[in-house]
């Protein structure tokens, strides 16, 4: 207390040190807790100014081992009031209990919780309209990261199986990709791959690959299974569903690290990663959207890849030809067959033809008469 502070035990009064402003000097009081609010005493020179409660603010919130506070008010801007004394520090907060830290502290703590709650919203109401941060991300990749990636994870995905490479086979999907590309709206364009596996199996990975199986194209019964399959998996490209599903599960800094063949490791590993990460049932379901958009803008029916979901519906129910083809796993992550068959049953008609002529069909199924010995990779 400074010399000639009067002393008081009474806690509702208080030695105070009164500031105008930042340029004026300070004034000796006294401070007063009253019913009506907080009383400030400068002397008989200066009329008695009254802070209401409810206008007060504390520089820092009241604890309950507070010895002094700084106030300020609504009533007076610009002005402050230092008051001295832990009873009084005390007293104050049974009058005005929203300067209390404990207050102070649920404060912040409802503010936090309701930027939670708009946070949560906004990001609710952009998945609601289409709309994904972490694939907006992933576009604004550059392209020959995203290639870099997906040349990795083919070569570790397809590991051990030689590329197949007839000429005329080659020409017959080449054909195919480009007829089903002409749907694709920003004219992106895809590198599609057959492999002398004999999994019934197909997947895309990032940078618009795609590779299929030689299983694949042997249990199909037409081309335009084959073309609605193919759909599917340029649709995933199109949604950028695996480079999104990687920066989603390993975090936007690792999968950059990936893409760049980081020390960690990480580009070695990329294609397991990818197998492992799989797709949600509703990017399945928007891949499966885009397909049927593809196969209308080419013209071809989506029939054919409403039939192959039929058969797979059996094969499924059927547990030695689960088995003998390898748990179907192209199917393993998709929503359920009989549910994809319906989708495409409700298609309504329109002009089409079939996804490649029979002798283009039977060059596609020889695609594998004709093998390419893998090259040195420098990703591995």
């Amino acid at each position: 207390m400074p010399p000639g502070a009067p002393a008081n035990s009474d806690p509702n009064d208080s030695y105070c040190r009164f500031t105008a402003g930042r340029s004026a000097g300070s004034v000796d009081g006294r401070a007063s807790l009253r019913l009506h609010g907080l009383e400030i005493d400068l002397g008989p020179t200066q009329p008695r100014r009254v802070w209401h409660y409810a206008t007060l603010k504390a520089l820092e919130p009241v604890r309950a081992n507070a010895i002094d506070v700084l106030l300020s008010s609504a009533d007076e801007p610009g002005a402050t009031l230092f008051v001295q004394g832990r009873a009084f520090a005390a007293a104050l907060r049974d009058y005005a209990p929203h300067l209390s830290f404990r207050a102070e502290r649920w404060r912040r703590l409802r503010i936090g919780i309701l930027l939670l709650v708009i946070a949560a919203g906004i990001l609710l109401g952009s998945y609601g309209l289409g709309w994904s941060p972490v694939k907006s991300i992933a576009g604004m990749l550059p392209e020959s990261w995203r290639h870099r990636l997906g040349d990795a994870a083919r070569e570790q995905m397809t590991e051990g199986h030689k590329q197949c490479g007839a000429s005329a086979g080659t020409e017959a999907l080449a054909n195919l990709v480009h007829r089903l590309s002409k749907g694709v709206a920003d004219g992106r364009s895809f590198d599609v791959r057959v492999y002398d596996w004999p999994l019934m199996n197909a997947f895309a990975v990032p940078g618009g690959q795609i590779v299929l199986t030689k299983g694949l194209l042997e249990k199909a019964q037409s081309p335009d299974e084959v073309a609605g399959v193919l759909a599917h998996e340029m649709g995933h490209g199109i949604e950028m569903h695996p480079e999104t599903s990687i920066i989603r599960n390993i975090g936007l800094a690792a999968a950059v690290e990936v893409m760049l063949g980081g020390s960690g490791g990480g580009l070695a590993n990329v294609g397991l990663m990818l197998a492992q990460l799989g797709y949600s049932r509703s990017a399945e379901r928007e891949a499966d959207r885009r397909a049927l958009e593809l196969l209308k803008s080419a013209g071809i029916a989506p029939r054919g890849l409403g039939e192959f979901f039929t058969r797979v519906m059996k094969m499924e129910a059927d547990d030695s030809l689960t088995n003998s083809v390898g748990s179907l796993s192209w199917l393993r992550t998709h929503p359920p067959a009989a549910e994809r068959a319906e989708l495409v049953s409700r298609q309504a008609d329109y002009p089409s033809s079939p996804a490649l002529d029979a002798q283009s069909w039977r060059e596609l199924r020889s695609i594998c008469d004709v093998t390419i010995e893998p090259a040195k990779s420098d990703n591995s």
